[in-house]
């Protein structure tokens, strides 16, 4: 799979967060901000992660219809995909 820019960015935004996160504990910041963070960061990661499977079920499926295969099966790995990462 080709990974374009706005995956990475999102990715990027993440790595952001999670160092905001870390300097939130080194100054002893609140716990319930701490948390609040690492919460937003989790929700990002999980964007990213629907992103990718999103996009690779398409180009799966369009490969899969090209080749007249059966594209259930590409669906479903892809639903597995999202299940596994919750």
């Amino acid at each position: 799979m080709q990974y374009d820019e706005d995956v990475k960015k999102r990715l990027k935004r993440v790595e952001g967060q999670i160092r905001g996160v870390l300097k939130m504990m080194e100054e002893e910041q609140p716990c319930k901000d701490v948390v609040a963070q690492l919460s937003a960061v989790r929700s990002a990661a999980d964007k990213a992660i629907a992103y990718i499977v999103a996009v690779n079920l398409e180009q799966c499926i369009l490969e899969e219809k090209e080749a007249g295969g059966d594209t259930s099966k590409v669906v479903q790995q892809a639903i597995e995909l999202l299940v596994k990462s919750r």
